[in-house]
């Protein structure tokens, strides 16, 4: 049996796809409300509770399972805890392998995104259960807000530079985690998955123009003073400062990767910023 948290999320609910057109006929699907999760439940999907903040119902839902697919938990601050929490109940449960979703080269990052994933990388190997780390690189979706204010206010403002950003599709990423954990590998290993062609936000701005008929420049900023439009726009200051260190350390090269793998395992390109911007214009 193959479980899968935060099954109810983006990103796990593509996977849960992924795994069924694989084939795959026993998956639990961990979420933290199961009446809203409802239509996920299948022959094949078996839909249970399972809160990161309340470990008796992390044993339970992982009782049986051989196989556990780690989806990061969103609330920043409160991951580690979170997640070794459901690491702790996959050893008791007896799991045989774990994959985690973790951040692009999350052992030598300097984003402070990275800090959390880094030390659940290590409670993971502390833990002796064989493991994957899937260190996915950027969601090409992160920038749905980037391009809706960009055609509010004419520009892409960002604090990146010229640095290049190797993003992906979310469903790239979720096939990828589907191929992983449902193969017959129990190695311990690490994936850097990374998309291609990489961009920057001069590129975005560019292909953005090209497509709305606009002319919309990329206008670089100090990482304050994007923290600091970000914070206008309405996100809490903690978000906000997150993210503009996120741009910063992609002026750096932090979001920029090389490896292959993401197209190894799903036997495909990545989705394209064209298709992205594409799509969002539909939309």
């Amino acid at each position: 049996m193959i479980a899968v948290t935060g099954a109810n999320g983006q990103l796990g609910r593509l996977t849960i796809q992924a795994l069924l057109a694989k084939g795959a006929t026993d998956i639990r699907a961990l979420v933290r409300t199961p009446g809203k999760a409802a239509d996920l439940r299948s022959d094949m999907v078996d839909v249970v509770e399972a809160d990161y903040d309340r470990p008796d119902t992390l044993r339970s839902a992982l009782t049986g399972a051989d196989r556990l697919l780690l989806i990061s938990g969103s609330e920043v601050g409160k991951r580690v805890a979170q997640h070794t929490a459901v690491i702790e109940a996959a050893k008791a449960a007896g799991v045989s392998f774990i994959a985690y979703t973790s951040l692009l080269r999350a052992d030598t990052s300097p984003m402070k995104l990275a800090e959390e994933h880094r030390e659940t990388e290590a409670r993971l190997a502390a833990s002796g259960i064989p493991h994957a780390l899937l260190r996915n690189g950027w969601y090409v979706e992160n920038y749905a807000a980037t391009i809706g204010a960009a055609l509010d206010h004419g520009a892409v403002v960002g604090a990146s530079g010229n640095g290049l950003i190797s993003a992906a599709g979310r469903q790239d990423y979720a096939e990828a985690a589907a191929a992983v954990i449902s193969e017959s590998d129990l190695r311990t290993r690490t994936y850097e998955l990374a998309g291609s062609p990489s961009f920057t936000l001069a590129d975005l701005a560019a292909e953005l123009s090209r497509q709305s008929g606009r002319e919309i420049p990329f206008v670089n900023m100090s990482e304050t003073a994007y923290a600091g439009v970000l914070k206008q726009a309405g996100l809490p200051d903690g978000f906000a400062s997150i993210l503009a260190d996120s741009d910063a350390a992609a002026a750096n090269g932090a979001l920029q990767g090389t490896s292959q793998d993401l197209e190894s395992l799903t036997g495909h390109a990545s989705r394209s910023l064209k298709d992205f911007i594409a799509t969002a214009l539909a939309g």
